[in-house]
C-alpha cells in the first residue's frame, strides 16, 4: 500500500502563520510565530516523510518545533509524536485524560473486528487497507506525553486554547487559535471521510467513538466560540460560522 505522495498543494494556507496539511485521509497544522512553531497532530506514521516536507516547505525546523499538541491519541493523529520527541526533544502535549492513553496504557481506538463488522458499508475496505499499510495498528506510544500545564490559552506559537470534547476518546481536544478566528477542530467534526457518503460538517461513523453520544453533546463547547474557520482531522477546511456548524450536527445527531 503506498503512502500517499506529497504534494505542495497539499499544504494549505488557512491565514497568516496557519497552514492545513493534507495527509493520508488526514490532517495536521502548522502554526507559525516568528522563528517557532506549534504543531497540532501529526497524521499516520507513514506520514513522517511528508510530514517533515511540510514543515521543510514552511521554513521551519523540527528542532524549532515549540511543541507537539494532540487532539486524540488515535494512529493516524499521534503517528510521530513520539519521534519527534526522541529525535529532537519536542514536548508532546495533550488533554490528562488522554496522556494514559498516549502512553498505550490502553487503547481506545476502532478495532480491527469491528472494522471488519462494518466492511459491508461503501468506502470502508479501501479506507480500511489505506490506514493498515499508512501504520494504523502501529506502536506509536509516547513515552513522556505530558498534560497541559494549566487552563485557559497555552504559551505557544498562536497561542491555543484547548477546547475538551470528550466522546470521540475521554481526552480528546480541539484547539481555538483566537488571533485567527480558527477552530483546529480534530475529530470533533469531520467535514469528509473516506467511509462517509455526507458532505459537510458531520460526525464521523459511529464505528469511531468511544461514546458517540457524549461526542455529539461535547459539541455545545464550540457552539460557544466565535469562530470562523474550522480545520477538521478529516476533510476539507470549512469556512463559516463554527457555531452554527456545531449546532446543527448535533441538531441532526
Amino acid at each position: 500500500m503506498m503512502t500517499k505522495q506529497f504534494r505542495e498543494e497539499d499544504v494549505v494556507q488557512v491565514a497568516d502563520g496557519v497552514h492545513a496539511v493534507f495527509g493520508s485521509d488526514v490532517t495536521w497544522v502548522v502554526v507559525q510565530a516568528g522563528d517557532s512553531a506549534t504543531l497540532i497532530d501529526t497524521g499516520y506514521p507513514a506520514d513522517r516523510a511528508n510530514l517533515l516536507a511540510s514543515l521543510e516547505l514552511l521554513k521551519v525546523a523540527p528542532e524549532a518545533l515549540s511543541a507537539v499538541l494532540i487532539t486524540h491519541a488515535h494512529n493516524d493523529h499521534l503517528g510521530s509524536a513520539q519521534w519527534l520527541h526522541a529525535a529532537y526533544g519536542v514536548p508532546v502535549l495533550m488533554h490528562a485524560e488522554e496522556v494514559p492513553h498516549a502512553r498505550r496504557d490502553f487503547l481506545d481506538q476502532v478495532s480491527v473486528g469491528k472494522v471488519a463488522a462494518n466492511a459491508w458499508r461503501p468506502g470502508v475496505v479501501p479506507w480500511a487497507l489505506r490506514a493498515l499499510g499508512n501504520g494504523g495498528t502501529a506502536d506509536v506510544a509516547v513515552a513522556e506525553p505530558q498534560a497541559f500545564p494549566a487552563p485557559g490559552a497555552l504559551d505557544l506559537p498562536g497561542a491555543p486554547v484547548p477546547l475538551h470534547i470528550p466522546g470521540h476518546t475521554a481526552g480528546h481536544c480541539a484547539y481555538l487559535l483566537p488571533d485567527s478566528g480558527i477552530v483546529v477542530g480534530g475529530d470533533a467534526i469531520a467535514t469528509g471521510h473516506p467511509t462517509s457518503r455526507a458532505k459537510g460538517p458531520q460526525l464521523l461513523p459511529a464505528m469511531f467513538h468511544k461514546d458517540r453520544e457524549r461526542a455529539l453533546a461535547g459539541l455545545s463547547v464550540l457552539e460557544e466560540t466565535d469562530a470562523e474557520v474550522l480545520v477538521p482531522g478529516h476533510g476539507p477546511v470549512y469556512r463559516g460560522s463554527v457555531r452554527e456548524a456545531a449546532k446543527l450536527v448535533r441538531e441532526r445527531g
